[in-house]
């Protein structure tokens, strides 16, 4: 394999040479060290017809913040995948990419009919873990594989063998960011604020209670909102009045920035922690000065020093004029992951790739080495940031 140039990587005929990579040191002590290094690329297969995949994703509603970077990640690895004919010169991928709307039932009718009228060997998607409840088993049922590339709660790959995801569970980051906040913020009393209404925002309330618990943390307030919400000062009212040192916060971008900003007005100066939804540069736009000192755990930095991380990194700019964030990071590797496995392939049928999935490990991506375990779960290094100068850092001590 040649060095990555501006525009993704190119590749030569005939296996790759195995090259090692200096993956980005662990922050937080959560995850064993993956080992570094790309795999040897599998032989490439002599004839392919063409290769159909579908991304289904929020392009409206409200996570379009989240939508619109994955749709920019995935038209991104779809133009470098072809471009270096990285699946043989006569052979390209046609990503079909549609629009679910943040509703489940707009992702079980996206994934039916990417399935039954574009006939997709592969998808990747939804945005949301609510909907990836209603959609996948649609994937699993006519053993269509199907990659999660921001689905963060509990029992996503458990709906089937078809079931793949590249988004590091929630229960993991937080677990990680918790850590840190106790051990070296000095955070003893915290409040919990979270959607009740959403699959996302629930488990993210599990997630930190269950944090909290283990590093002998003292809650102060519960507190519940939901969707859609935009007045949260009745709930931060309370929650400041008991003077807690940090506010554990599990919602989507949309309530984020206003329960930052509102908590901040109410006179809150200690510590704001979310959860995944946090990790979108539209809340650090929207929430504005308020955002600065927001923390969050996170699958990928932008300050990452892994060297696919940059090339992607560059290429995005390019392509596009402004900075990736983690979602278009994850949704860019997903759609690299499918190519790796239909490359690995000699026909591209929906069980051939489902099962060279299944074999993937230490494969170079933007989020460092990925693997995934046996239960079709990743397995990469993650990192805790913080808003520092309107954008996030890596938290150092």
């Amino acid at each position: 394999m040649k060095a990555p140039s501006r525009h993704g990587w190119q590749y030569e005929e005939g296996a790759m040479r195995k090259e090692q990579i200096l993956l980005l040191g662990l922050i937080i002590p959560l995850m064993s060290a993956c080992s570094s290094g790309a795999p040897q690329s599998p032989a490439m297969p002599e004839k392919q017809s063409g290769i159909k995949l579908g991304s289904f994703i929020g392009l409206s509603g409200d996570i379009v913040a989240y939508g619109d970077y994955q749709q920019k990640g995935i038209s991104l690895a779809v133009k470098e995948i072809n471009d270096n004919n990285y699946l043989g010169k006569t052979s390209k991928i046609d990503m079909v990419i549609v629009d679910t709307g943040a509703t489940p039932d707009g992702a079980k009718a996206s994934a039916t009919k990417l399935i039954s009228s574009e006939q997709v060997v592969g998808l990747i998607g939804p945005t949301l873990s609510s909907q990836a409840f209603a959609s996948d088993p649609v994937a699993q049922q006519n053993k269509v594989p199907i990659i999660a590339v921001s689905n963060t709660v509990p029992g996503i790959t458990e709906m089937g063998n078809y079931v793949f995801r590249c988004s590091l569970p929630e229960s993991t980051v937080i677990a990680g960011t918790i850590k840190v906040a106790a051990s070296q913020l000095a955070v003893k009393k915290v409040a919990l604020l979270w959607g009740k209404d959403d699959d996302y925002t629930i488990a993210g309330y599990k997630a930190f209670a269950d944090a909290v618990d283990k590093n002998g943390l003292q809650v102060v307030a519960y507190e519940t909102f939901l969707r859609g919400d935009t007045d949260f000062k009745a709930q931060l009212g309370r929650i400041v009045a008991l003077n807690p040192d940090a506010i554990l916060v599990s919602a989507l971008a949309k309530e984020a920035a206003p329960i930052i900003v509102q908590a901040r007005k109410l006179g809150f100066s200690g510590l704001i922690i979310g959860g995944n939804g946090f990790n979108s540069t539209d809340v650090i736009k929207q929430a504005g000065a308020d955002a600065e000192g927001v923390m969050a755990g996170t699958a990928w930095n932008i300050n990452s020093t892994n060297p696919r991380s940059l090339e992607f990194i560059s290429s995005f700019q390019k392509a596009y004029g402004i900075k990736p964030d983690q979602f278009a990071a994850q949704a860019y590797t997903g759609a690299w992951l499918f190519a790796y496995a239909i490359r690995s392939v000699g026909a591209p049928t929906t069980q051939a790739i489902r099962d060279s999935l299944a074999a993937i490990s230490n494969f170079t991506t933007p989020l460092g080495s990925f693997s995934f375990t046996a239960d079709r779960e990743p397995v990469h290094s993650c990192v805790v940031q913080i808003v520092r100068n309107g954008k996030f850092v890596l938290y150092n001590p």
